[in-house]
């Protein structure tokens, strides 16, 4: 079997499932999630796994080994609106071929595998990520069970009609004796490895993370009576702090930086913007460059609304800290990947992030041609997947060595 091919196939599979038509959309307990899950159920018994799900929804296809521990190996089958085939699916994809492989050679490690199919990692549904590496982590609560979608259904609700039950969520959180670490594959989303030539890379940390929305008011008015001297235009404030936004992101390695969301009210051609209304989002794999970079970046916009008499209001929305990939299970991945072996961190969030909170994690990124992600355009090839199952597959030999 050609387990790399049987990988792109599968993910063409699965990119079918989807809410809408002509456009792969698959979000958290849906429709189109059931019959993702009925196929990678199949696929992970042929691989000799016995399969259940839990409370949140959840696939977990364990491999007994014999031994009492357990690796984790894993990654998504939600997408974002509009998604391309490899954002999540292609983890689960090459975690479920490295263990077919060792079913068909008829071995067993001294160590169990479990492949976790996560159930939302994205968040499209209920606006709230990692539900479901949250919920192996213990991390899922009562609030966000109250959480609703777009018609009004709670999660909660959502989670019962899928099969679970909402009640005994608390029964998800991983309770066996502590894993020997949880290793998870994914698509770049981003150029390095195309730019260095290569298929894949160990992951050094995922990025921290910092999200605030901000609103500027001034005034609204006639665009033609009122002097420019005697304005209170909120855009204009607005694009100074966008720029601002840019020029110190680009000022510290390794920071990105981003305004993702514009509101200009009231939006009419012939009136001064009096409010708007701005997302940021600000990443380094370094916490303390992220934080300076926010106070600074907050400051300022309370300096240009002041200058030009413009009111801001700054709501901050989330903060994560970065988190660094276990250095032994690191080590393991460039001594499977051998020669050609780079570190590359992570801007994107992943899964990984609170399975960190379980037990050491490890990932490894798969290239992407041009680096884009969260588009149909997402594009990986045959070749360099089938590396990074032999990388997956070298990795769990030298950690059985250990």
């Amino acid at each position: 079997m050609n387990l790399a091919q049987t990988v792109m196939d599968r993910c063409d599979e699965l990119a079918t499932c989807s809410e809408e038509e002509g456009r792969l959309t698959r979000p958290f307990a849906s429709d189109s999630m059931r019959r993702a899950h009925k196929h990678v159920r199949k696929w992970m018994r042929q691989a000799g796994m016995t399969v259940t799900r839990d409370n949140v929804g959840n696939l977990r296809g364990r491999y007994e080994g014999s031994g009492t521990r357990t690796l984790l190996l894993g990654s998504h089958l939600d997408s974002v609106r509009d998604a391309g085939k490899y954002d999540g699916p292609l983890g689960v994809m090459v975690a479920i071929a490295a263990v077919q492989k060792l079913h068909d050679a008829g071995e067993r490690l001294p160590f169990a595998l479990e492949v976790l199919a996560f159930a939302d990692e994205e968040g499209l549904r209920f606006g709230s990520t990692y539900l479901g590496s949250r919920s192996v982590a213990g991390r899922l609560g009562e609030d966000d069970l109250r959480r609703t979608d777009g018609d009004g259904v709670t999660m909660a609700e959502a989670i019962r009609r899928f099969g679970g039950d909402p009640t005994t969520i608390a029964d998800d959180r991983w309770s066996g004796e502590r894993p020997l670490g949880y290793v998870e594959v994914h698509i770049e989303q981003g150029p390095v490895l195309e730019k260095l030539g290569l298929p894949v890379g160990v992951v050094s940390a995922i990025a921290g993370q910092s999200r605030f929305e901000i609103t500027f008011t001034g005034e609204a008015g006639h665009a033609g009576t009122v002097p420019m001297g005697h304005r209170r235009d909120a855009l204009v404030v607005a694009s100074w702090f966008v720029d601002g936004v840019r020029a110190r992101a680009e000022n510290t390695e390794g920071m990105v930086a981003t305004v993702g969301r514009l509101e200009v009210r009231p939006g009419a051609a012939n009136v001064i913007p009096g409010e708007v209304f701005l997302t940021l989002d600000v990443r380094s794999a370094h916490d303390e460059d992220r934080r300076l970079a926010c106070d600074e970046l907050l400051g300022f916009a309370s300096k240009i609304a002041e200058h030009k008499k413009v009111g801001v209001a700054i709501n901050p929305v989330s903060e994560r800290a970065a988190v660094a990939c276990s250095p032994s299970i690191t080590g393991l991945l460039r001594q499977a990947r051998g020669e050609g072996a780079v570190e590359v961190p992570s801007g994107a969030g992943h899964d990984a992030v609170y399975m960190s909170e379980i037990t050491d994690i490890g990932m490894l990124f798969v290239r992407c041609k041009g680096g884009i992600s969260h588009n149909p355009a997402e594009s990986v090839e045959t070749e360099d997947v089938a590396v990074a199952i032999d990388v997956l597959g070298r990795f769990m030999e030298l950690l059985a060595r250990e």
